[in-house]
């Protein structure tokens, strides 16, 4: 089982092997690469940093810690209909997605994320919908 904060729950969708340092890309890839292969796998729905925050490089201010991050995971998971300490399969969430979730919310739930601008979210979350499931990262 995997313990995962509530906006990693659309960081998954939109990874493409890009991430802050080697090891952390090593761990999303390993993370990203099991909930493809195995939607069953279970996930417990944590409030603060989860197992992809224990890798981010050590370089100052931690991230993982700042209010934007926490508001963040909060109207995800609010969107979601989920709760913290919950625990559920990736295929579950991959439904609840499909059911509340369009690509644009991307552009305002995530509105203070330097990744967004990349585009990749809005993408996982249209592959999403279509029922394709997380993307293979190359």
């Amino acid at each position: 089982m995997y313990k995962l904060r509530g906006h990693h729950l659309f960081c998954l969708l939109g990874y493409r092997g890009m991430g802050y340092s080697q090891e952390y890309v090593e761990n999303m890839t390993s993370l990203h690469q099991t909930l493809r292969d195995n939607p069953k796998t279970r996930i417990q729905l944590v409030k603060g940093p989860d197992q992809l925050c224990e890798k981010y490089p050590n370089s100052g201010e931690y991230h993982c810690q700042d209010d934007n991050i926490y508001e963040r995971d909060a109207v995800i998971l609010e969107k979601l209909g989920l709760n913290i300490g919950q625990i559920l399969n990736w295929k579950d969430i991959e439904l609840l997605i499909r059911r509340y979730i369009v690509p644009s919310d991307i552009q305002s739930v995530c509105k203070t994320c330097s990744w967004r601008s990349y585009g990749v979210c809005e993408e996982g979350i249209q592959e999403i919908l279509e029922g394709k499931g997380l993307r293979e990262v190359k």
